[in-house]
């Protein structure tokens, strides 16, 4: 299946959820917002949430400065 991951093109085995995703692309998991299709996820969801084929999906690192 293809999905598109931070405007780039990605094939997967199949549907897998954020947690995973961000796993198998080896993304952190500490201090990154995911967008789904437009709409925000809660770190909470990820492991429930599953990414399909087609789906958009954006994740933002937060980094700290002063």
């Amino acid at each position: 299946m293809k999905i598109t991951l931070n405007g780039e093109i990605k094939e997967l085995d199949g549907e897998v959820t954020l947690d995973r995703l961000l796993e198998l692309f080896s993304l952190p998991s500490q201090r990154v917002a995911v967008e789904l299709n437009k709409e925000v996820v809660r770190k909470k969801d990820w492991e429930s949430v599953m990414v399909k084929h087609e789906d958009r999906v954006e994740i933002v690192h937060f980094v700290g400065g002063g």
